[in-house]
């Protein structure tokens, strides 16, 4: 059952190879809570303690890391979907 065609199943393949690296590099990143991406983080901008500041940033790194990984799952499901279309589309062109 086809319902893409030829083109936007390679797109689709080519975007969702993209993003998966992309996103499981941003989640790596969080994890390791690189410098780099604190201004990403959802925090307030004052704290009365430092410690404080270190437990509310390292929930946020952790948070964003999880939500990039899961992200990136569902890119695997658009590789997949996308990679199904695309074989699709090469059988009913070599059978016509």
């Amino acid at each position: 059952m086809r319902f893409c065609g030829p083109k936007l199943s390679l797109c689709g393949l080519i975007i969702s190879v993209w993003g998966i690296i992309q996103l499981l590099l941003m989640g790596v990143f969080y994890y390791i809570h690189s410098v780099a991406l604190i201004e990403d983080l959802p925090i307030e901008e004052h704290y009365h303690t430092a410690e404080e500041f270190y437990a509310a940033a390292d929930r946020a790194y952790r948070q964003n890391a999880l939500n990039c990984w899961i992200a990136a799952l569902i890119y695997v499901v658009t590789l997949a979907i996308s990679t199904w279309q695309f074989y699709a589309n090469q059988r009913a062109s070599s059978v016509n």
